[in-house]
C-alpha cells in the first residue's frame, strides 16, 4: 500500500500533464445563412427519405430496391460498417483488462535423488495497461467516430444509386417520348412522300419535288430506327444497374405507365440540407476522429503503466502420491518512460497533425461542394420551370403553322419546300418539350442527391 501511495506521489505531476493533452477541436466550415437561388414553391420541406416513393410510379421503387440489392457500392459500405464496428470493439477492449487460461502437463525423470513424476498446471494470468494520459481513450473515440461515417457511408451509397436508376428511368421514358414523335414524323413523312409521288406520276408535281419527298421520308425513317437504338441502349443500362432480366424488365415497362416527377422542395437553410448530406457528415466525422488521433499520438510520448496478476493451482504425481499446491502473484506494476526513439512519437504527432489539417481542408470543401451543388439544382429546376410554358406555347404555334402548310400543300396552294421547313420547326419544338421535361426531371434528382436524400443523424 507504501508503494502504491509513492508511485501515485511520484505521477500525479505527469498525470495532470496527460488530462492537459487535448486534440485539436473541429473547425466548422462557412456557409452563407440563405441560398443565393431563388427556392421553388417558396422553400417548403419534402420529406427526402422515401423521395422515390412519392413519385407515384411504382416501376421506379421496384428498380430502385432492386439496383441497390444488386449494388457492389452499397455492398462495399456495408462492409465498411463491419469493419468500422469490429474496429471500435477492439479499441474499447484495449481499455479492459485481458484476462488468459494456460494448461500444462509435463513429465521428468532427473538423475539424482529426487525421482521422477508428472507436473500438471492451470492458471489465469490478467494484464491491464492504465490509461494515464487518454491514449487508448482517444483511439476508442476515433473508431466510434469512424464508425458513424461508415454508417453515413452506407446512406450515401444508397442514395446514390437511388439517384442513377431515377436518372436512368426518366431518360428511357423521356427517350420513349421522343422515339413516338418520331415514328408519328416518320408516318407523316410517308403519306406525303405517297401523296407526292401520286401527283407526280399524274403530271402535276415535277419528278424532283417526288425525289425531295421520298428523301424526306427516308430521312425521317432513319431518325426513327436511331432513336430506337437509344431507346434500347436505356434498357440495357437499366439491366446493369438493376440485375433485372431484360425481358422481365422489357414486360414491366410496356405494362406501366410513365409518370412525370412532382415538383420538389427544400428546406430554406443551408445547414439543414447540410445535416442531410451524410458525405459532409462523413467529412465531419473523420474531422473528429481525426483529432482523437492526434491525442492518441500526444500519449505514446508519455510514461506507460501496467499491471499484472495471476492466480493458479499445480500437481506433481510421484511414486503415487500427489503434492498440490495453490499460488498467486500480483504484480510486477511496471512503469515504461520513453526516453530516446530517434523522433519516432514526435514524428507521428507530427503526422497525426498533418492528417487533421487534411480532413479539414477535406471537411471545408464537402461542405462548399454541397451548397454549390444545391444551388446549381435550384438554377435548372427554376430555369425549367420558367421555359416550360413558353415552350409549350412555342409548340402548339409551330404544330398550327405545320397543319396550315400541310392543308396548303395538299390542296396545291403551297410547295413542299414550305411544307418541310414547317414540319423541320414542328419536330424541333416536339423534342424542345420533351427535351425541357428530361431536364427538370434531371433537376429533381440533382435536387434529391445533392440535398442527401433526407438521411440525418437520428436514422442512424
Amino acid at each position: 500500500m507504501k508503494i502504491i501511495h509513492v508511485l501515485s506521489a511520484a505521477l500525479l505531476p505527469l498525470t495532470l500533464g496527460g488530462c492537459a493533452l487535448a486534440p485539436p477541436g473541429k473547425t466548422d466550415a462557412p456557409v452563407a445563412p440563405q441560398w443565393q437561388a431563388p427556392l421553388p414553391h417558396n422553400g417548403s420541406l419534402t420529406d427526402l427519405s422515401s423521395w422515390w416513393r412519392q413519385q407515384g410510379d411504382p416501376l421506379l421503387v421496384q428498380l430502385v430496391e432492386a439496383a441497390q440489392t444488386a449494388s457492389p457500392s452499397v455492398a462495399t459500405a456495408r462492409s465498411r460498417i463491419a469493419q468500422s464496428r469490429a474496429d471500435r470493439i477492439a479499441a474499447g477492449a484495449a481499455l479492459a483488462p485481458t484476462l488468459d487460461a494456460s494448461v500444462s502437463v509435463s513429465r521428468a525423470n532427473q538423475q539424482s535423488a529426487q525421482p521422477g513424476g508428472t507436473t500438471s498446471q492451470a492458471g489465469l494470468e490478467s494484464t491491464w495497461e492504465i490509461d494515464l494520459f487518454g491514449g487508448g481513450r482517444a483511439t476508442r473515440n476515433a473508431s466510434e467516430e469512424r464508425l458513424a461515417g461508415a454508417r453515413a457511408g452506407w446512406h450515401d451509397a444508397r442514395v446514390a444509386v437511388a439517384a442513377e436508376v431515377a436518372n436512368q428511368y426518366y431518360s428511357l421514358r423521356a427517350c420513349e417520348q421522343l422515339l413516338a414523335v418520331a415514328r408519328l414524323d416518320a408516318a407523316s413523312r410517308q403519306d406525303t412522300a405517297r401523296l407526292t409521288g401520286l401527283s407526280a406520276d399524274a403530271g402535276f408535281q415535277a419528278p424532283a419535288t417526288a425525289a425531295l419527298a421520298r428523301a424526306s421520308a427516308a430521312e425521317g425513317k432513319s431518325r426513327a430506327t436511331l432513336q430506337r437504338a437509344l431507346c434500347d441502349i436505356d434498357i440495357k443500362t437499366l439491366v446493369a444497374l438493376t440485375a433485372i432480366d431484360e425481358p422481365d424488365l422489357r414486360a414491366r415497362l410496356l405494362a406501366s405507365t410513365p409518370v412525370a416527377p412532382p415538383p420538389l422542395g427544400i428546406a430554406a437553410l443551408p445547414a439543414q440540407v447540410l445535416a442531410q448530406r451524410p458525405d459532409v457528415f462523413t467529412a465531419e466525422r473523420e474531422v473528429a476522429a481525426a483529432s482523437f488521433d492526434v491525442g492518441s499520438a500526444q500519449a505514446q510520448r508519455y510514461p506507460r503503466l501496467a499491471l499484472r496478476g495471476a492466480i493458479g493451482a499445480a500437481n506433481f504425481r510421484s511414486g503415487g502420491e500427489n503434492t498440490q499446491l495453490d499460488t498467486w502473484t500480483i504484480g510486477p506494476l511496471a512503469l515504461t518512460l520513453p526516453i530516446f526513439d530517434g523522433g519516432r512519437r514526435s514524428a507521428n504527432v507530427d503526422a497525426a497533425k498533418g492528417r487533421y489539417e487534411a480532413a479539414v481542408v477535406s471537411y471545408r470543401a464537402s461542405a462548399r461542394r454541397a451548397v454549390s451543388e444545391v444551388e446549381q439544382a435550384l438554377v435548372n429546376l427554376n430555369s425549367a420551370a420558367d421555359r416550360s410554358a413558353d415552350a409549350q406555347v412555342s409548340l402548339d404555334g409551330y404544330r398550327a403553322a405545320f397543319r396550315a402548310a400541310e392543308d396548303r400543300y395538299k390542296n396545291g396552294l403551297g410547295s413542299l419546300l414550305e411544307l418541310e421547313d414547317a414540319r423541320r420547326t414542328r419536330l424541333a419544338a416536339e423534342n424542345a418539350v420533351v427535351t425541357l421535361e428530361r431536364e427538370r426531371s434531371a433537376a429533381s434528382v440533382a435536387l434529391y442527391r445533392a440535398a442527401g436524400g433526407g438521411w440525418t443523424t437520428a436514422s442512424n
